[in-house]
């Protein structure tokens, strides 16, 4: 297999009150193929710190932001498959009672994703569709069409629902509701976040920012989806899954700190 290295990290400055505990979650879960060759972060001005895994497998880091103004930086180097990520289209679903204990938590409502008030929806527009990856799919060209990309259109408390309603969101919003739409029809999906950087695609033209889609469980495995794109990538680079976007903040103050920039980094390196 063929690999692509891939720059990547993140820099988030704050102005704080007073010292306040803070957990970041930008470090790439590095499984395999992915591989992370080095990566170093840094706290200015510096800061005690120390990592944990969530109770997602997630790596998270702990550190208090000082009071005053602060920032924290991440960067690593990154190898990557020189291909998309899998697809199968006649990847079949299981049914309820043939589904794995550990992803059954994945059918159920959460914060953000809402399948029991979605539910009609979903039974209407998919229900009557042949099961498995090609319904998926067409559920992301649905939210895909449906939806309008469009910063701040959304906020911390949009709902799948919200989204749905307005016609309007950002990556994360398209997750949720091609989420909610799944979990409607009895159908395992997770949210992913993670680095996503323009490999063998027009460049995006928007600052980069951290990324967002979802991984089914289909045939006995997970696959990944993208309502927002809505096309198999080079590049994708996990951080975090959860049930949405509530289990894999990029950072989580226990304060109110003010964020006064973020820049997000992911992008190859040409030797």
């Amino acid at each position: 297999m063929d690999f692509r290295r891939v720059q990547v990290g993140c820099e988030f400055v704050y102005s704080a009150e007073i010292p306040t505990p803070t957990v970041f979650q930008v470090k790439p879960l590095g499984e395999r193929p992915v591989t992370v060759t080095r990566q170093h972060f840094a706290v200015d001005p510096e800061v005690d710190s120390h990592g944990y895994t969530d109770l997602y497998g997630n790596p998270c880091l702990r550190l208090i932001l000082p009071a005053g103004r602060s920032s924290f930086r991440y960067d690593a180097l990154v190898d990557v498959p020189d291909a998309a990520e899998d697809a199968d289209e006649d990847a079949p679903e299981l049914a309820p009672a043939d589904l794995p204990d550990e992803v059954l938590l994945y059918t159920l409502p959460s914060r953000y994703c809402l399948p029991d008030m979605l539910g009609d929806e979903a039974w209407s527009r998919f229900g009557g569709m042949a099961t498995g990856y090609r319904r998926v799919q067409a559920i992301c060209d649905h939210v895909n069409q449906h939806l309008q990309f469009r910063y701040g259109s959304s906020t911390a408390t949009s709902t799948a629902v919200d989204v749905n309603t307005s016609g309007f969101g950002v990556c994360r919003d398209f997750t949720h509701l091609a989420i909610s739409f799944c979990r409607s029809l009895n159908i395992p999906a997770r949210y992913v976040f993670g680095y996503l950087p323009d490999m063998d695609v027009e460049p995006d033209p928007a600052p980069m920012d951290f990324a967002a889609w979802m991984e089914v469980w289909l045939g006995g495995r997970w696959w990944t989806f993208d309502p927002r794109n809505n096309r198999r990538r080079k590049g994708r680079i996990v951080i975090g899954r959860g049930r949405d976007a509530s289990d894999v903040a990029m950072a989580t103050t226990f304060g109110a700190p003010v964020l006064e920039s973020m820049r997000v980094q992911a992008e190859e390196v040409v030797a």
